[in-house]
Order: structure tokens, then C-alpha cells, then sequence
């Protein structure tokens, strides 16, 4: 009897079938309106006679960028150009994030400190770094940095191999030789052994209650593994030392004054907030917990790490996340201080080639990348570290 009823309801009475006819229509009059409008700027692209496609990034480049990772002059491609631009976004980014949640996490615990004058220090940070603008702030250390500082000739030098000039800070590196590859492979394994004894240490905890000190165990396998590997490998001290060379100097390590700029600017301003994240996390945690854990025996500093920290990281990942992903968008903001990141790169090749929506589609589908990378693995990381309800 229900079934009989139910086939003789018009479909426009059908709630189901009515949602999925407004789908349908919306879904055409969308296609319609992106047909409309793609249709409508290659007609007046063809009447200019502007070239529509990523031809051009076959094309040699003919403009020099300052600061690269990898290869690059003139002669190279616009593609090539991208890709430099692409690197030092993601080297700021990358640098950028991992001081940003250090400080942050930093700022955030003294701001909870006990002590009077540690605890509004840390207020004051936070409330100046938030209450300026980023390019403000990007301004002022660009100044700092580039006016305040002497020329090359007059380089400071605080100690042997070590530089400070208007060009950036410059400094000795060692010299390439074999064994640095055997060292960073013994830097790899020492890392990945720490992870497992971490990793052994905490079933153990869970196990017995006995605490292993895996943080010292920890560091000297990561150091004494690539310590040994030098020393078996002849221990090579030769260094590579900036020397001045007419106005320049050459050798060694530098880093450009728009690089520090940028990354004292992003590592500044998004600290504050990564630190009121932090301090939000923590406070979420009830005092019952530091209590019971204090009751036990536990020192503050293990109280810290073992109770309230994997409790206060449920609260803290999803704002972080946010708070990073804000860090690797605002280092766009590099074309204000002469930064090469992709953004200018690609504006560069934006007023040679006249490919104005290419060059913007690019800078989008980059952004969009980082952002969706950062996402998934802040994703990935929450859902390890949430707890497991029974």
C-alpha cells in the first residue's frame, strides 16, 4: 500500500528527486557560467593577439635571479625561472615553520610561567608581534639589515669565517670532499635509530613504568655516529672562507639580507599566534591532570612532556595547522622587500611574456599544492596523535 503511494507523488513533490534535479541544474548553470567566461577571454585574447598556453615556458629567460638552490643564468628557461622561484618559497616555508613552532611553542610555555617577569615577557611579545602588520614588520628588518649594516669593505667580523655586510651574512663552510657524503648517510641512520629507540623506550614506559633517557641516548647517536664516520674518514677540516674580492665577497655560504628579513618577519609575527595557540592547548588540560601526575612524582619538566603536552596537542595541531599554512601564503608578501620567491619570479615572467593568466594560474596551483601538502600531513599527524576512545 506504501509503495503504491509513493509512485503516484510527483517527482516535484519527491524531496530526493527534487535535490537531485536542483544538483543537476546547478552543476549546468555553473558549466555554463565558466564556459561563458573562458570562451569570453580567449575571444578578446585572440583579438589582441596575445598567445594563450605554457609555450612560453620553453623560452630562454633573459633575467638573472639572485638568490637560487639550483643552476640558473639568463640563458635558462622561463620553466627553469619558475622552478628557482618555486625552491626559495618552499626554503622560506620549510626554515620558516620549524623556527615558527619552536619559538611559538617556547613563548606559549613562558606564558604560563610562574615567574612575574618571564611570563610578561612573553605577554608583550605576543601582543607587539600580533598588533603590527606583517609587511610592516618586514620593512622594518629589511632596514635593519640593509641600511644599518656596512658595506662589504667594511664588513663586520665577529670571528674567523664569519661576516656581516649589507650583502647578507656570509660564512665558511667545509669544503666538498668524499666523506661528507658517508657523514650525512651516518646523520640519516643515526636519526632513524633514535626514532626506534624512542619508539622502544615508550613500549617499555607503558610496560614496566621505568623511563629510559632516550633525549641524551637520543643526541649522541645522532652526533656520534657522524663524529665517528669523520674521524674514520680522515677527519677533514678544510673550510671554504668568504674572502673580499673587489666589492664582493666570494666563497663560503651566504644568506641575502631580503632572505633574514623575510624569515625574522613570518618567524616573528606567526610566532605570537602559534604561541597563544600553544597557551590556549595547555590551558585546556585540567589542573586535575598536573595534580595527579605531580602526586606520583613526577618533576615539572616530565609533567610537561608525559601529561599535559600529548593531552594539549588535540587543541593545538588544528589552529596550527591553520597558523602555518597562514606562514607559507604570507611569504608572498617577499616581493615587498626584493625577495626572488615564486611570486616575483613568476610576476617577472608575467611583464615579459604578457601571460598574465597563466603566470596567475601558476602561482595559484603552487600555493594550492603547498597548502593542500601542508594540510594532509597535519591531518595525518592529528589523527596519530588523537586518543583512542573505548
Amino acid at each position: 500500500m506504501k509503495n503504491s503511494i509513493s509512485e503516484k507523488v510527483p517527482f516535484w513533490l519527491d524531496p530526493k528527486k527534487r535535490g537531485i534535479v536542483f544538483q543537476i541544474g546547478t552543476f549546468c548553470m555553473v558549466g555554463l557560467l565558466a564556459y561563458y567566461l573562458i570562451s569570453n577571454v580567449l575571444i578578446n585574447l585572440e583579438k589582441q593577439a596575445v598567445a594563450t598556453g605554457f609555450d612560453f615556458l620553453q623560452k630562454e629567460s633573459s633575467f638573472e635571479i639572485g638568490e637560487t638552490l639550483i643552476t640558473y643564468s639568463a640563458a635558462s628557461s622561463y620553466g627553469k625561472a619558475l622552478i628557482v622561484g618555486a625552491l626559495n618559497t618552499l626554503k622560506v616555508a620549510f626554515v620558516g615553520i620549524i623556527i615558527t613552532v619552536l619559538l611559538g611553542t617556547t613563548v606559549g610555555i613562558a606564558r604560563l610561567s610562574t615567574n612575574w617577569l618571564v611570563s610578561k615577557i612573553a605577554a608583550i611579545f605576543i601582543e607587539v608581534m600580533q598588533d603590527i602588520p606583517i609587511l610592516l614588520q618586514l620593512f622594518f628588518w629589511y632596514a635593519i639589515f640593509y641600511e644599518s649594516l656596512p658595506s662589504p669593505r667594511q664588513a663586520l667580523n665577529p670571528f674567523a669565517g664569519l661576516f656581516l655586510c649589507n650583502r647578507g651574512i656570509l660564512f665558511a663552510v667545509p669544503e666538498s670532499h668524499p666523506a661528507h657524503k658517508y657523514i650525512f648517510i651516518a646523520f640519516v641512520i643515526g636519526c632513524v635509530a633514535a626514532y626506534l629507540l624512542y619508539r622502544w623506550a615508550r613500549a617499555r614506559q607503558e610496560k614496566t613504568g621505568q623511563i629510559f633517557p632516550t633525549f641524551s641516548v637520543g643526541t649522541g647517536i645522532i652526533i656520534g655516529l657522524p663524529l665517528i664516520t669523520w674521524l674514520i674518514s680522515g677527519a677533514p677540516t678544510e673550510m671554504d672562507i668568504p674572502v673580499l674580492t673587489g666589492f664582493n665577497f666570494e666563497g663560503g655560504m651566504s644568506f641575502s639580507p631580503e632572505f633574514i628579513a623575510l624569515l625574522i618577519g613570518l618567524v616573528l609575527y606567526t610566532s605570537a599566534f602559534v604561541a597563544e595557540v600553544v597557551r590556549a592547548g595547555i590551558q585546556s588540560v585540567s589542573k586535575g591532570q598536573t595534580e595527579a601526575a605531580m602526586a606520583v612524582g613526577l618533576r615539572p619538566g616530565q609533567v610537561l612532556k608525559l601529561v599535559i603536552l600529548p593531552q594539549a596537542l588535540r587543541v593545538i595541531i588544528p589552529p596550527l595547522t591553520s597558523q602555518m599554512l597562514n606562514l607559507t601564503k604570507n611569504s608572498s608578501l617577499a616581493v615587498a622587500i626584493g625577495f626572488p620567491d615564486f611570486v616575483s619570479v613568476a610576476n617577472t615572467t608575467i611583464n615579459q611574456t604578457g601571460q598574465s593568466i597563466e603566470g596567475v594560474a601558476l602561482i595559484m596551483a603552487l600555493y594550492l599544492i603547498f597548502s593542500l601538502s601542508t594540510s594532509v600531513f597535519m591531518n595525518w599527524y592529528n589523527k596519530k596523535v588523537a586518543l583512542v576512545e573505548r
